[in-house]
């Protein structure tokens, strides 16, 4: 499994935009309603993106790896790392189910999630090993105290009073997340609502679909711009 989640980690961003294909996977309808979808969808989603959000502003880890292989400088236990081994993947998944119950279809869902599922455990078995082999029973203690999926909320009050949130590092690292999905999701939902034929009688929908869509391109070229001209730099 380990040596699966290498290959995964090495390709995954040429993996997950493909991916995305998946959700014009026409099949049996979730809800009757493209804009019920949509909404149920973005809730999900909404909730992956907070835990990505409270997991870059408490204690950020460096996951692109080195050479497009795992590496770590630090093993890092603080944070909602001291409840839950991956909660930026936990993040992800959660954003991933979301993006694909707003496709609507139960297809994308029987197809989407256990693949990612999947691709995730292979990239965490392999991410462990590596661990494990550089901090040795530093790490073996981690895993032991702390859960590998299901967040720990024991002690997560506590953890959030004592420790300083980074604004500016959420918003230079984690910009282009919540411009992606919701972005994805307005396009399903217009994709959706073209397939049933109901763009013209639907139409406040779809301009206000559209009108989120232009907003949150121009905040994405926004921050940009403040990151690229050293403007906004992480705290």
């Amino acid at each position: 499994m380990a040596a699966i989640g290498e290959f995964f980690f090495r390709f995954r961003n040429a993996i997950f935009p493909v991916a995305f294909l998946l959700v014009f996977l026409s099949g049996p309808h979730i809800f009757a309603d493209p804009l019920v979808a949509a909404a149920a969808g973005f809730a999900i989603t909404l909730l992956g993106q907070l835990v990505r959000i409270l997991t870059i502003g408490l204690r950020y880890v460096i996951r692109g790896g080195r050479h497009r292989r795992v590496y770590a400088e630090d093993l890092v236990t603080d944070g909602l790392f001291a409840h839950c081994r991956n909660p930026m993947y936990v993040g992800n998944l959660l954003i991933l189910v979301g993006v694909a119950v707003a496709s609507n279809s139960w297809i994308c869902v029987t197809v989407a999630i256990p693949l990612f599922t999947f691709v995730y455990v292979a990239i965490v078995a392999a991410e462990e090993r590596y661990l494990r082999e550089k901090f040795g029973e530093g790490f073996v203690k981690y895993i032991r105290d702390v859960p590998r999926w299901i967040p720990r909320l024991r002690g997560l009050r506590a953890t959030l009073a004592e420790s300083q949130f980074h604004w500016r590092r959420v918003l230079v690292k984690e910009y282009g997340t919540p411009v992606g999905w919701i972005g994805g999701i307005c396009v399903i939902c217009l994709w959706n609502l073209r397939q049933a034929q109901q763009l013209s009688e639907r139409a406040f929908a779809v301009d206000a679909l559209l009108v989120v869509i232009v907003v949150t391109a121009l905040l994405w070229v926004l921050m940009r711009v403040l990151k690229k001209s050293h403007t906004l730099v992480a705290d």
